[in-house]
Order: C-alpha cells, then sequence, then structure tokens
C-alpha cells in the first residue's frame, strides 16, 4: 500500500470492503480489532476487504497508536494474533504506512468463503445498517446459510427437513408433476414418466430412500407436499397475487401450496387478464399480448427457483396498470450483477430445484430464461425488462406493458418470415437505436454487455442486412436505422434528422456560428452539428486547411477558432 493509495481509499469513505478505526481518544483493544477483522472477512462479494487503524470515521488521519510493548507495532505479532483467535485461522497482510507524518495501520483481509467467528465463537458480518451505513451486524446461523448458498456452497433445497415423513407428500402432486413434463414435451425429461412416486422422488433427489424412505428433503416438500405441511415445517415459502390500481389494492392473495400448483394457478390469473391485440402480416394474423406468456412464466419460475428458502418473505407477483412486477427474497447469487446479467453463467441459488424446474419443462433446460425474457419482451415492440430496482436483500423483475410500437414488432415478424430471424442481440441494438437514435460502437457493446469487437460485428451484420446505416471512421463511427428501416417504423422524417447534414451545410453553419459569437470550440461544434468530438475536430481541421479558421490559444480540447485573417 502506498501513501496514494491510502489517500485514495481515505477519500472513498467508509464502504462494505472498507472499515476506518480511529484511536484518538482510546486504543483499539486486540478483542475488538479480531471483531473488526471478523466482519470484514464475512462481507458479500470476493474482493478483500481494509481496515485503516488510525483513520477516524470522518476520514481524518489520527494515527494509529503501538501495539507493542517497546513503543513501536510489531506487525508480526499482529498477524499472529488475528490467526489465533479466529476459526478457521484467518490470515491477514499487516503493513505500516506514514501519512501526513503519522501511521496508519492497515490490514487487507480476504474474503472468506466459509463463515469466520472468533475463537470464543462470535460472528459478525459487513452490511448495510438501518441508517444506510456500513455497519458490523450479528452474523445468524441462517444468514450463513443463505451466504453459503449465494457463493454456490450449500443448497438449502437439498438439506433434510426433520419431523416430515412421507405421509406429508400429496399422490396428487406427483400426478401433477407428470402431467408438465407431458404438456411439456420436447422441453422435458420424458423418462420420469414411468417411474412410481418413490422412484420419481428419488430420481429428482427430492427423497433419500434405499428400500426404505429415509428423509424427505426441502425440495421433496416443495413439489410435492401437502399445504398443512408445508405451512408446518417451511413457514418461509409464501407466494403473492397482487392487483394494484391507482394505489388501491384490487386483489391481495397469499399462496402457500406447492410450487407446480401455485406455478399453474399464477399462469392461470395471467392469461384470464393479459388482453391481445392483432397485427395483420399479409394473409397471416400475429398476436400482441399486453405481456409475453413465456416472458412471464420465466419470471416467475426465476424467482422461485433463486429466491432465498432461508429468508423471510414472499415471492411478490404485483399487477399494475402498465407493468408487472415479479420480486423474490435474496439478491442476485455471488457473481451475478446488473451488467453482466446476460452474459454471465446461470447460477442457481438452489440447484435442485432448478433441475427439477428444467426436467418438468417449466424453464429452459439451457438455463438461459433470462435471454427468453428479454427476447419475449422486444419482439413485442416492448422496452427492455429492467432490474434495476434489485438490491442485495431481493430481486426486481419488471415487464413493462402498455401501448406496444406494433411498427416495431411487424418488423421483427417480417425479418422472421424472410428467414432472417433476428437475436437477441439483435434485438437489443434495434431498440438502443430506436430509443436513442444513435449509438456508438461502446454504447452497443454496454447494451450487449460484450466486448466492443463482438459488438462491432453485430452492427456490421445489420448494417450489411440494410436495416442499419454507420457514419464516420475509427473511434468516431456511430450507426443509426437506415432510411428504409424508419420508413417501416412510420418514421420517415426522423432518419433525416439522424442523417444529419451534408459536410458542405455543417461547415456554412460552422462559419455563420464564428461570425455571429466570435469563436467556437470543438464541443460546440459537436452539439450544433451533431457530431462525436471526434468528427467535429476533422471538421473544424478542414476550415483551417482551407484558411476560413485558425485555432487560437491552448491546444486540444481547450482551443477556440476564430476567423482566419485572410
Amino acid at each position: 500500500m502506498t501513501p496514494e493509495g491510502l489517500r485514495a481509499l481515505i477519500a472513498g469513505g467508509e464502504t462494505l470492503a472498507v472499515e476506518f478505526k480511529g484511536e484518538a481518544s482510546s486504543r483499539l483493544s486486540d478483542g475488538d480489532l479480531v471483531e473488526v477483522v471478523v466482519c470484514l472477512a464475512n462481507r458479500p462479494g470476493p474482493e478483500h476487504g481494509w481496515l485503516l487503524v488510525g483513520v477516524e470515521d470522518d476520514g481524518r488521519v489520527s494515527g494509529a497508536r503501538p501495539r507493542h510493548e517497546a513503543g513501536t507495532t510489531d506487525l508480526a505479532r499482529v498477524q499472529s494474533l488475528i490467526a489465533g483467535r479466529t476459526r478457521p485461522s484467518l490470515s491477514v497482510r499487516a503493513e505500516i504506512v506514514r501519512l501526513d507524518g503519522l501511521e496508519v495501520l492497515v490490514l487487507e483481509v480476504p474474503a472468506s468463503a466459509a463463515p469466520v467467528g472468533t475463537s470464543d465463537g462470535k460472528y459478525l458480518r459487513r452490511a448495510l445498517g438501518g441508517d444506510g451505513r456500513p455497519s458490523c451486524l450479528p452474523f445468524h446461523f441462517h444468514e450463513m446459510q443463505s451466504r453459503q448458498a449465494d457463493r454456490g456452497l450449500l443448497d438449502l433445497t437439498a438439506l433434510p427437513l426433520a419431523g416430515v415423513h412421507w405421509e406429508d407428500l400429496d399422490p396428487l402432486e406427483f400426478e401433477r408433476f407428470r402431467r408438465s413434463v407431458r404438456e411439456n414435451r420436447g422441453r422435458s425429461d420424458e423418462a420420469l414418466l414411468d417411474l412410481s412416486d418413490l422412484d420419481l422422488g428419488k430420481a429428482l433427489g427430492a427423497i433419500e430412500a434405499n428400500g426404505e424412505v429415509r428423509s424427505i428433503r426441502m425440495l421433496g416438500l416443495l413439489l410435492f407436499g401437502r399445504v398443512e405441511a408445508l405451512r408446518r415445517v417451511l413457514p418461509t415459502h409464501e407466494i403473492a397475487f397482487q392487483v394494484l390500481r391507482a394505489g388501491a389494492v384490487e386483489m391481495n392473495d397469499f399462496l402457500r401450496w406447492p410450487l407446480l400448483r401455485a406455478v399453474e394457478e399464477l399462469e392461470g390469473r395471467f392469461r384470464a387478464r393479459n388482453r391481445e391485440q392483432e397485427l395483420m402480416l399479409g394473409m397471416f394474423r400475429v398476436g400482441i399480448p399486453d405481456y409475453p406468456e413465456r416472458a412471464f412464466r420465466e419470471g416467475v419460475a426465476n424467482a422461485l427457483v433463486h429466491r432465498d428458502y432461508g429468508r423471510l418473505g414472499a415471492v411478490h407477483v404485483q399487477w399494475h396498470a402498465d407493468h408487472i412486477e415479479i420480486t423474490n427474497p435474496g439478491g442476485f447469487p455471488e457473481g451475478v450483477r446488473l451488467d453482466n446479467l446476460l452474459v454471465t453463467q446461470p447460477r442457481p441459488r438452489n440447484p435442485l430445484l432448478a433441475d427439477a424446474f428444467k426436467r418438468a419443462g417449466l424453464v429452459e433446460r439451457t438455463a438461459r430464461g433470462i435471454d427468453t425474457i428479454f427476447y419475449e419482451q422486444l419482439r413485442l415492440g416492448r422496452p427492455a425488462p429492467s432490474y434495476e430496482r434489485s438490491t442485495e436483500v431481493g430481486v426486481v423483475l419488471l415487464l413493462h406493458g402498455g401501448e406496444a410500437s406494433l411498427d416495431f414488432a411487424r418488423l421483427v415478424a417480417e425479418e422472421s418470415r424472410a428467414e432472417r430471424p433476428l437475436g437477441l442481440d439483435e434485438l437489443l441494438l434495434l431498440d438502443g437505436l430506436r430509443r436513442e437514435r444513435r449509438l456508438t460502437t461502446a454504447e452497443a457493446a454496454r447494451l450487449l454487455q460484450k466486448p466492443e469487437s463482438e459488438a462491432r460485428g453485430r452492427m456490421q451484420a445489420l448494417v450489411e442486412s440494410g436495416i442499419v446505416e454507420a457514419r464516420g471512421e475509427r473511434t468516431g463511427r456511430t450507426y443509426h436505422l437506415s432510411a428504409s428501416t424508419y420508413r417501416r417504423l412510420g418514421e420517415k422524417a426522423a432518419y433525416v434528422r439522424q442523417r444529419g447534414f451534408e459536410p458542405a451545410q455543417q461547415e456554412q453553419m460552422v462559419l455563420q456560428y464564428v461570425r455571429t459569437h466570435g469563436s467556437i470550440a470543438r464541443n460546440e461544434v459537436a452539439e450544433l452539428c451533431r457530431l462525436s468530438p471526434p468528427q467535429a475536430y476533422r471538421l473544424l481541421q478542414k476550415l483551417v486547411a482551407k484558411e476560413l479558421l485558425r485555432a487560437e490559444g491552448k491546444r486540444g480540447h481547450a482551443s477556440r477558432y476564430v476567423p482566419s485573417a485572410n
């Protein structure tokens, strides 16, 4: 750690990964030091944490007090102290960094895969407190299980349940599972159809049996349990279906049923409320529902598969006037973020339950159900689904309804009928161009959550198909919808606005601006002519070469261009 790096760390303030401990008023005891280290080790995320002893809560450097009788800090002793008083033993890196003439004790704390406690059995975790600030909170056993599940180290649905017996399972639910397999032929595991109830439970991993039933796992109760057994043993299992209109609650039902029965009920209520428009494509009719059924089904299934069954709270399906909101307790599994949702490897919090849903045909067997949610929304001319409201304690999916763009839906359907089907990447790019009107390669890469080279390739394919046009070169290259695409979308004038002005017009606009205001800068040219900064710079250099303008003042971004003396 360099002094500059330490200053940057302090400037960022306390976070889930950084803790300040001042010693201006009293020395931090060894016991308190170990507890803070344990807290940082039990933090979300794989990155290392930092404990800065000698920095006050407001970021003021007060200096760490010596941690040795000789008036110095023995770093080896500090490391040994922490290793000896943590279980499992934790190895930290300690160093002294001088800042403003004062010493700061810097401890680099690795994130632990398993829960870490003090040698006397105290467990703390790093989390946001009630005031929204990072704090060290008690780390309870069920929270440890949830953290292990987030990291893919524990499957709660595979745990055997005490006090649950074969009689607590409902034969009707076994038959419901088989019916789902039959109805979803082609994407379900049809080998399960001929198995007895006991063998079906064993094949799914829901039951432990060898001649006789030894235990029922949580999965068995969730899939096949009787309602009274679910309420008795799994009070955390609950699904709420709510209809909200103008702030008023029209319906508020809580389902404490086995999962397949609950999914069937939710799908029935969805179909009863989901209206459909008609789009004629030549002689063919294309239905445009308020919400795509496949997207809704995948959203509900994902909420049930990925929810944290060790955490209180229900899976909520809320039907609003212009959107459906599906939420589930438990944040994204570790490693999954908003900026990599579309490309990260699938990480179900409950792998055994996820596998059972796939074999029943309830979700995509590729485990890329999120792609289905995005694709189905976009192909119907609706905004992409949103996960922006998700937090570390819950995932929130918004499916937007309201008025669909029928012209966009027609374009997608026509391309498919012409044997040029648009994939998810192409739909994301076209939707982005439809909304933003113009995209750079970097912006396209952010939309796809992929490298710029892949985004450039996707854009080039759309250019070659005539759907998109490109302007500029190299870093200044931008993309917009072509004239034929705008015509198909019923926005003929929009193409002229996006195409921009011809070079001669751009030159005259810049010269007129200079005559009126006396000078012009590169950013002003970019805004005036709707150009990227590199394109604006090249336009100015062209005018300088023609001796119509000259640069004045500092070179670079701050240069201003005035009329040439000639």
